[in-house]
Parts: C-alpha cells; sequence; structure tokens
C-alpha cells in the first residue's frame, strides 16, 4: 500500500509543481511588456466582438507578444468575459496586466467636441454628425423624444436650451442619447439652486429663464453688453412691451436663407416678438453660463431700446425719439453709403 501510495504521491506532485512553475510564469510575463516600443497606437474593439478576434489584434498590431499566456491570464482572471467595445490607445510598452485593465474598464480614446455658445439644436446636431458621431437625424430623432425632456426635469416639451455649450469629451461609440444626456447633465450643473430662487425673485420660471438667455445670447455682439441687453428685455416685460427681436423671428421660420424681409416679421409665429408679447414659448438656442447669468441679474437702466452700431455692439435708448435717432445714424446713413 505505501508503494501505490508513493506512486499516486508522485503525478500529483509533479502536477502541484508544474502549476506553480506555471503561475509564477504568468505572474512575470503579466507585469513584463512586449517591447520598449511606446507609440500609442488606436485599436478599436467592435460591440459583439470576442476575445480571441481582439487577441488576434493587440498580437498583430505587436501589443501583446505571447498571446497564449496573454489569454490564460485573461481566462483565469475572469476578464475575457468583461472586454467592452471602444477605441482604445495602446502600446507594446504598456505590461499585459495594464492593457486588460483598459480594456475592461472601457475606458477608451476620447474625442473632444466644442458645443459654442448661441448654436441651435439643429446646428448642435449638424456639429455631432460632422465630428463623426452617427448623423444628424439620429441625434435629432433622439433630442425631439418628448419624454425625454420630462425625465431630464425639463418643465417643456423639448430639450432646446438645456444642452449646455461646453467642451465635451466622448468615446467615438458614444451614442446621441449619452451625448445629449452628458450636455443636460452639465447643464443642471451650472444652474444652481441660487439661480433658481433668483429666477423665482423676478416672477420667471427656469424655462422662462433660459428662453430670455437665449434670446440675449444671439442678441449680443460684445460679452460686456449681456447684462445691458437683458436690461432692456427685463424693462420691456415689465412694461408688456413686445420684444421685437430678430432672432425670435428667424428660429421660427423655415428655410430661412439669411435675408429677414418685412413679409418675415409680418407673419405670425410663435416665435415672432413682433407679433407676439412676452416671451416666446421656449428657448431659440443654447445659452451659456454668462448669458443665463445676465438673465438673471440684468443691470439696472432705464433702456427699452438698442440698435447694432455694426462693430458688435449697440447703441442704447430710454426712449422711441432717441431710438429712431441712433438707427438714421447707425442703420439707414450706412445703408445709403
Amino acid at each position: 500500500m505505501k508503494k501505490i501510495s508513493a506512486f499516486l504521491f508522485i503525478p500529483l506532485f509533479l502536477s502541484f509543481s508544474g502549476a506553480s512553475s506555471l503561475f509564477l510564469e504568468l505572474s512575470i510575463y503579466v507585469k513584463k511588456p512586449a517591447s520598449l516600443d511606446h507609440t500609442k497606437k488606436t485599436m478599436t474593439v467592435y460591440p459583439g466582438q470576442t476575445f480571441q478576434t481582439t487577441l488576434i489584434k493587440l498580437y498583430e498590431m505587436k501589443i501583446v507578444k505571447n498571446p497564449f499566456k496573454f489569454k490564460m491570464v485573461a481566462v483565469f482572471k475572469g476578464y475575457d468575459k468583461r472586454i467592452k467595445a471602444g477605441e482604445y490607445l495602446l502600446s507594446g510598452a504598456m505590461p499585459p496586466s495594464e492593457i486588460l485593465k483598459v480594456l475592461i474598464r472601457g475606458k477608451g480614446r476620447l474625442y473632444r467636441l466644442t458645443v459654442p455658445e448661441g448654436y441651435n439644436l439643429y446646428q448642435i446636431a449638424t456639429l455631432v454628425a460632422d465630428s463623426g458621431w452617427g448623423t444628424k437625424t439620429a441625434f435629432l430623432k433622439t433630442a425631439q423624444d418628448v419624454s425625454r425632456a420630462k425625465s431630464a426635469g425639463i418643465d417643456a416639451d423639448s430639450i432646446e436650451g438645456y444642452l449646455f455649450p461646453d467642451t465635451y469629451y466622448f468615446q467615438k461609440e458614444a451614442t446621441a442619447e449619452q451625448m445629449i444626456s452628458t450636455m443636460i447633465k452639465q447643464f443642471w450643473s451650472v444652474f444652481s439652486p441660487e439661480w433658481t430662487e433668483q429666477a423665482r425673485k423676478l416672477g420667471l420660471s427656469v424655462h422662462g429663464v433660459v428662453t430670455l438667455a437665449s434670446i440675449i445670447e444671439k442678441e449680443t455682439g460684445a460679452p460686456f453688453e449681456r447684462p445691458i441687453i437683458s436690461s432692456v428685455f427685463h424693462n420691456r416685460l415689465k412694461k408688456r412691451m413686445r420684444f421685437e427681436s430678430d432672432p425670435t423671428v428667424v428660429y421660427g421660420l423655415k428655410d430661412f436663407d439669411g435675408n429677414l424681409t418685412r413679409k418675415h416679421l409680418s407673419t405670425l409665429t410663435p416665435y415672432n416678438t413682433y407679433q407676439i408679447k412676452g416671451l416666446p414659448p421656449g428657448p431659440i438656442a443654447n445659452p451659456g453660463r454668462k448669458a443665463l447669468e445676465a438673465s438673471l441679474y440684468p443691470e439696472d437702466t432705464d433702456y427699452l431700446f438698442f440698435v447694432s452700431k455694426r462693430d458688435r455692439t449697440h447703441q442704447f435708448s430710454t426712449t422711441l425719439k432717441d431710438h429712431i435717432r441712433a438707427v438714421k445714424k447707425y442703420q439707414l446713413r450706412k445703408r445709403t453709403k
């Protein structure tokens, strides 16, 4: 019996010894880079892509030196089932352990998207599409889902005005829904409870503030004028005067060709503030932080009118007589010339 036990023990010992040796070998391998080449290479893992396909790509790109050991480590840790789709920047100088962590965290390569202040929903959709994230149609379809505004805490049927202008970083595989959610989340991180309280003091809803801010954004050429332009609209609101804002008229027109005519000004639309009193039903663009702040904290003035001086600034007036004089000075004469 003792001899039989001895014979049984030998293969077990050898098996254990071999396993220990392999474990030690893999422990060393996982910390050792495939090469000293620090050049970052872009590798894309597509949705549904198998681990084997990913491994072949890594080997062919010389990011992984020993695919057999790499797979053994991945399987042992359960990483082979957790690889996430994405676009990654990897190099042969990265140890296998780091490569695997990058792939399972899904923190792939990020691309910059800058949304300018004053862009409307359609302009943002075009920007997103031109930057390589899907199509304009797909973005608009997602953005114009009525239920989306409500679920995002927006008291309106549209998310226009709430896609906060900023610089964002997205993966190439980011969906329209993810991008829109990120922009709206950024809006709410900027629009503080203090601002909500200030809106209440002004007798405005948050939506009213955003709508006013969007008009201020589109009317402003020189940033320092935002609070002054805001004061004009606040004064007009108090006196129940029409805003008579050209950008609101343009927003309400379909297929606008860039030439605003008297016919446009006389055409009744929900956004034609030459025809309706007070604010239009919603924002005409997506205002930035400064425009939102200006709509909440206007400068204390008696101004009721302003006209472009054709140098990005405006001439402000308190009376219609002075305004007509300014129009003749800065608009009519220059047109004649």
